[in-house]
């Protein structure tokens, strides 16, 4: 009787450690695809390439007005500032053209590259989701943004001349 007992127990720390190491096993062979689509740290010419296409957008504050003419200033005349700019460029690493979409349910950046587009990152607006994101590199990708009343589909594709092109369904 306590030999089969201790046979039990064996047997239930064995099975129990076949199924721990099958389960690490699958884990970590979907863990990669699984987080490889959304996770993935920008490079710096990926992040040089965002800010670059962020900041040729036209700026949310207003240009400030001048003073209307024949209005004495109360402060008397202010000097112009002098400003010294100096810009090097930065050579992008990567062959290929990218754009950055603006929709009412998000934001888009997509990158064409091969005939091939790739979404390389998406941010839903205040108040809606991303969903089915089919990212590429495909003849094809999209991305679709949602709240509970509204749904915006946003399809790219590649043009001719390589840059990355949008449709947009509501």
């Amino acid at each position: 009787m306590r030999k089969r007992l201790s046979l039990v127990v064996a047997g239930w720390l064995i099975t129990g450690l076949i199924a721990i190491g099958v389960g690490v096993a699958v884990i970590d062979r979907l863990s990669e695809p699984l987080t490889d689509t959304g996770l993935r740290p920008l490079s710096a010419a990926e992040v040089d390439e965002a800010l670059a296409l962020a900041s040729s957008l036209p700026s949310a504050l207003p240009p400030s007005a001048p003073p209307a003419e024949g209005t004495p200033d109360p402060a008397g005349p202010t000097p112009e500032p002098t400003v010294t700019v100096t810009t090097t460029a930065t050579p992008v690493a990567e062959p290929g053209k990218s754009r950055l979409i603006t929709t009412v349910g998000g934001k888009v950046i997509a990158r064409c590259e091969n005939g091939l587009v790739t979404l390389r990152s998406w941010s839903p607006a205040q108040g809606f989701q991303a969903d089915d994101v089919e990212r590429g590199p495909a003849a094809r990708a999209r991305v679709e943004f949602e709240t509970e009343e509204d749904e915006i589909k946003v399809e790219v594709r590649c043009a001719s001349d390589g840059s990355p092109v949008h449709s947009v369904h509501t």
